[in-house]
């Protein structure tokens, strides 16, 4: 990382955002900081942080929905500080789209660790990919779709479901392999809950639904992204 790097920390609490600018300040960070969902969202697209320190439990917009708000805007690293320890609320937030999760009271020094651990492996993953199936392009690592050009806006769901057969193209990934990624084992063997979510995403994607070329249906099997024209694999 470069000098410098600079975090937007969100949270309720006065005390706690000036410990945290004082603790990272001197730890070598620049640090803006917001006191509800609101004014975090403006500031994420007014500074583009290198990272967000985000506190789960807020009145107003929750952790949670600040974070899902910015997953569709970009993939900045977020790092959520809580004061809650319960295994089930950190398996919530990483599943929502946090990078990390620190529990208060925190160590400074650990907190410090940790943003940079975060930040590392995000450099580490910088090399763009963008996958490109007929007028339709994805970049996966923005969380960006463009079809001829124009932005496509997706929910959180239908991105989840175009990322795990994006990240794979032109190979065909289970119907209950999808099913368990993207919704979770418990859903692994409704398949007709994955019909239906491949046709909304279709409509959004396919210059004709009912004959789909990018989103392809191997009968009996699953679902592949092709990359190409080919007529092969093309049933609904």
């Amino acid at each position: 990382m470069g000098a410098e790097p600079l975090l937007l920390v969100v949270d309720d609490e006065p005390g706690v955002l000036r410990l945290i600018k004082l603790e990272l300040g001197a730890r070598g960070f620049r640090v803006v900081t917001a006191s509800n969902g609101e004014e975090a969202l403006r500031l994420a697209d007014e500074q583009r942080p290198d990272a967000v320190v985000l506190d789960l439990m807020m009145p107003g917009l929750s952790g949670l929905e600040v974070m899902r708000r910015l997953r569709e805007r970009s993939n900045v690293p977020i790092l959520l500080v809580t004061a809650k320890d319960r295994d089930s609320d950190k398996i919530r937030g990483l599943e929502s789209g946090a990078d990390d999760y620190v529990v208060k009271p925190f160590n400074p020094d650990e907190l410090g660790a940790r943003i940079r651990a975060v930040l590392r492996r995000t450099v580490a993953g910088e090399v763009q990919r963008v996958i490109r199936a007929g007028n339709v392009e994805i970049d996966l690592d923005r969380r960006l779709v463009h079809k001829s050009g124009a932005q496509v806006s997706l929910t959180r769901t239908e991105w989840l479901l175009l990322q795990h057969l994006a990240a794979n193209p032109d190979k065909v990934i289970l119907g209950p392999e999808l099913l368990t990624k993207v919704w979770g084992p418990e859903y692994r063997d409704d398949l007709q809950y994955l019909r239906v979510w491949v046709s909304r995403l279709r409509a959004k994607l396919e210059d004709t639904p009912s004959e789909p070329r990018i989103i392809r249906t191997l009968p009996g099997i699953g679902y592949m992204l092709a990359t190409d024209d080919s007529e092969d694999g093309g049933a609904k």
